[in-house]
């Protein structure tokens, strides 16, 4: 698979104008005078695509969509598409990513999920921001904390469309929370080696960890982990309450803890009590 390390070789490949910045490059496509189908690829940098009419003939039923596309370093992807659709990019280097990380959100790491479609209003938003970012990216680096505040509006921009699109859609994501939901039970119905994480579902559902998190805030009003914690309490209350043989230790080896002492402060700091006291309480109860 090849891979791209920097702005300057990607555009070569795809058919763009090379960059006018190693750390962040601005253009709009030209579909006649690009490559329209690639094996897979890998770049290691941040990349988001605004494309209109856009027409990628890998997918089952190929319709023209108007969207917005990320790609992240380390995840790969090829394509086949129709020289039908317009639009504009931004890439991002990790280091521009780093030393700026509260402009720019969790966004960026979606990866190569489904694309975020825009609503014709979202569209001339979207297309008034990229003018003026244009504008400034052509003046190369005189005004490039003005260009940044302009990337971190249209970052800020596709947080409220994305809000947006989970809420205008929500049985396609309600699958992923159920499926989320199931796996959690799934994990301790076998012997659990250590308590699991965001990471560990988000790979379970094919998902980046930022993108399947985004899902469940929005659709529990909790975050990922909070949701995992409340079912490790519920299956640590459960086992106090019903397993009367087994000590803290041992349970705290059955929910995956490494170190019992581990477990003891986890629940106390959730339920306010520690083990042996919610189980007293339980008893009397």
């Amino acid at each position: 698979m090849r891979s791209f390390k920097e702005f300057k070789t990607f555009n070569e490949y795809i058919g763009v104008p090379k960059p006018l910045d190693n750390d962040i490059d601005i253009g709009y496509y030209d579909p006649p005078n690009m490559l329209l189908k690639s094996a897979p690829v890998m770049i290691d940098f941040y990349r988001i695509s605004f494309k209109l009419n856009f027409v990628d003939k890998t997918q089952p039923n190929p319709k023209p969509v108007n969207a917005v596309f990320f790609n992240s370093p380390e995840m790969s992807g090829g394509w086949d598409i129709e020289p039908t659709y317009k639009g504009m990019y931004v890439q991002l280097s990790k280091k521009i990513i780093e030393e700026n990380r509260f402009l720019f959100k969790n966004y960026l790491d979606y990866g190569l999920h489904e694309p975020l479609l825009l609503t014709d209003n979202e569209i001339v938003e979207v297309s008034t921001i990229f003018d003026l970012m244009i504008k400034y990216y052509n003046k190369e680096r005189k005004d490039f904390v003005l260009l940044l505040s302009y990337v971190n509006v249209l970052i800020s921009l596709v947080e409220a469309f994305y809000k947006r699109q989970f809420s205008t859609n929500p049985k396609q994501y309600n699958r992923i929370v159920s499926d989320f939901q199931q796996s959690l039970k799934d994990y301790y119905n076998q012997p659990a080696t250590k308590i699991p994480n965001v990471q560990y579902f988000a790979d379970k559902l094919g998902l980046t960890p930022n993108y399947f998190g985004d899902i469940i805030k929005h659709f529990t009003q909790k975050s990922a982990i909070e949701n995992i914690h409340e079912f490790v309490i519920k299956k640590a209350k459960e086992l106090l309450e019903k397993n009367t043989g087994m000590n803290s230790a041992e349970i705290a080896y059955e929910l995956g803890f490494e170190y019992p002492n581990y477990f003891s402060k986890f629940f106390k700091k959730q339920v306010n009590l520690t083990p042996k006291e919610y189980r007293l309480r339980s008893t009397k109860n």
